[in-house]
């Protein structure tokens, strides 16, 4: 009987495997200390973390292909790869052979937490597409996009009002560290950067650092966002933004939001809430 000849995935096992990992740290995992750091700065205050809002929104109409070119497909690709491998479509033996049963374990069920809470989490934020009539139609409608960008630290707080969504964040941040910090020492194995006991110990030891710092920062920043979303702070905020809004607008930095001058009135959570959407450019 003639052999079958091996799939695609198993013929390229090597440069997928690399490119998995590879993905994983950069760009990936590089973005999510970005993207926890800048949730962070919510604890120096609202403004704080407006002004780190505005520039990333002046990336303008490049936003969108910034997102999906070095976020959201090399996330899509890490994350097919990694249900392809934890489904046997791709060997496994010896891939894990250093790492302790639990930690392995963790790492494929933190992989795909993290990556359901991921796709949850930009869905409810900025409801994946940057299209005004997906926006409207279906991100609104089903409880996304509610983000603003003018209104950073209110439009956040409003979300995480919920325990049980602040409980969710809780563990999908976790998820993503966990993920990441463990995903680096198995990473250094693959590419052969910590090959002899002594070396994974030490790496061992750094990375479980490296992963109690962004857990902090991480938590910190959901605590941040979660205490803002509360009474006299919640108020508070929403003055703030108004002012860098009329602020940017007479300098000319930012277009009038919706085409029309001015900002919701401050305190109205209403408002702010229905418009959570980004802005015209």
């Amino acid at each position: 009987m003639e052999a079958l000849s091996p799939s695609f995935l198993v013929r390229h096992e090597f440069l997928i495997r690399r490119l998995h990992s590879l993905t994983g740290l950069v760009p990936v995992g590089a973005f999510l200390v970005f993207h926890l750091a800048t949730n962070a700065s919510v604890l120096d205050g609202p403004a704080a973390f407006q002004h780190n809002v505005y520039q990333i929104d002046s990336l303008g109409s490049l936003l969108p292909v910034v997102e999906w070119v070095f976020i959201f497909l090399p996330i899509l690709f890490h994350a097919v790869i990694g249900v392809v491998i934890v489904a046997g479509a791709l060997p496994n033996q010896n891939e894990y052979r250093y790492a302790a049963n639990w930690r392995y374990t963790l790492q494929r069920w933190t992989g795909m937490i993290a990556f359901l809470f991921i796709m949850w989490h930009v869905f409810q934020m900025n409801g994946w597409f940057h299209f005004e009539l997906w926006i409207r139609e279906v991100a609104k409608p089903f409880g996304g996009a509610e983000f603003d960008p003018y209104a950073a630290a209110s439009s956040a707080g409003l979300v995480l009002q919920s325990p049980v969504v602040v409980i969710l964040y809780a563990i999908g941040i976790l998820a993503c560290v966990y993920h990441l910090a463990n995903g680096i020492w198995t990473m250094g194995i693959t590419w052969g950067v910590w090959s002899t006991p002594r070396s994974q110990n030490w790496a061992l030891k750094v990375c479980f650092g490296f992963g109690l710092v962004l857990a902090f920062v991480g938590l910190g920043a959901l605590w941040g966002m979660w205490d803002v979303g509360h009474g006299e702070k919640l108020q508070d905020a929403i003055t703030i933004e108004h002012q860098m809004y009329e602020h940017r607008l007479e300098s000319r930095e930012i277009k009038p939001r919706d085409g029309k001058q001015g900002t919701p009135e401050s305190g109205d959570k209403d408002q702010v809430a229905r418009n959570n959407r980004k802005p015209d450019r």
